[in-house]
């Protein structure tokens, strides 16, 4: 029961996440993807540093500066970069990959050996994904379609090193994550002023959607994400990755007046089993204690990654 209350509330995370084209093409203004990344990220970040009221020290301001920039400070232009040059649900074919990324990365950083099972639960969320989307989706953009898989790698990388490196000692997921939100927020800031100058004027449904990107879309949702990393496996956790575009079609039915065909139905049910079947894992025959090695591969991902004191 522990487990499953864990991946139901950082399965909120990503259904957050599916709601923010709609809140982007409704309430914010256009042509905006730096200034909006940023306005995600660092007003969330400096938020949580001051709840938290702890600072890296040692090595984790270097580390807490990487797992920004993957987690944040890349991922979020690149995002809404391939956001605006592809068409439709492009941008979530490509980046429903995700989760083979994160079980290639898991078995060069975390020495996971992929299941054959794995694989297969990776390839039908691509492909249940890909159903839900496909029809709204024109010709590619080359630039949009390598944007999309940088980010997707991007947030990957930052998932598999944030399982690595865990947390220093007496530092909570809400810590971590402001750390990587400010850090990533900053790295945006410079960026966003250079390429799209200075910072757009704001109507009351602009800073509405500001605000609920910064607070639930961002602060809460990745403090829940990092939080499920600390606790499940990186593998399990990306499979909830599915749930982003999923969402985003339920709320354009819902919201928007869109339709959704037999076939997207279909493919909701393929990404749905996907993303449930991922949340499995193996069984292992049991190994006698005397012969037990200490660090058991096959179970580490599934418990608490081991706390090291900061500066370690």
């Amino acid at each position: 029961m522990k487990r499953s209350a864990t991946v139901l509330l950082t399965a909120l995370a990503p259904v957050s996440w599916g709601t923010t084209y709609a809140v982007t093409s409704e309430f914010l203004p256009a042509d905006r993807p730096l200034f909006t990344g940023l306005m995600r990220a660092l007003p969330a970040g400096l938020l949580l540093l001051a709840l938290g009221r702890v600072l890296p020290r040692g090595v984790w301001w270097g580390k807490a500066a990487v797992l920004g920039a993957l987690n944040i400070g890349a991922f979020f232009p690149l995002l809404f970069l391939a956001a605006y040059r592809l068409p439709g649900g492009m941008a979530a074919i490509v980046s429903s990959v995700g989760p083979l990324f994160v079980v290639g990365l898991s078995a060069v950083l975390l020495r996971q050996r992929p299941a054959t099972r794995t694989l297969l639960t990776g390839v039908a969320a691509v492909f249940g994904v890909s159903l839900v989307v496909l029809e709204a989706a024109g010709a590619p953009d080359a630039l949009g379609v390598v944007a999309a898989l940088a980010s997707t790698a991007s947030m990957s990388a930052g998932t598999v090193l944030t399982k690595k490196w865990g947390r220093p000692e007496g530092v909570g997921p809400l810590v971590l994550t402001g750390w990587q939100l400010t850090a990533g927020g900053l790295l945006i800031a410079p960026l966003a002023l250079f390429v799209e100058g200075a910072p757009p004027a704001l109507d009351g449904r602009a800073v509405a959607g500001y605000l609920y990107l910064a607070l639930a879309n961002t602060a809460v949702s990745y403090w829940l994400w990092f939080r499920g990393i600390g606790r499940l496996s990186a593998t399990q956790v990306t499979f909830l990755a599915p749930l982003s575009p999923l969402t985003a079609a339920v709320v354009g039915w819902a919201a928007l007046g869109q339709s959704l065909t037999p076939v997207q139905l279909t493919g909701m049910a393929l990404a749905f089993a996907a993303t449930a079947a991922g949340q499995l894992t193996p069984r292992r025959p049991a190994v006698p204690a005397a012969t037990r090695p200490r660090e058991d591969l096959g179970t580490a991902a599934d418990r608490p990654p081991a706390r090291t004191a900061a500066g370690k």
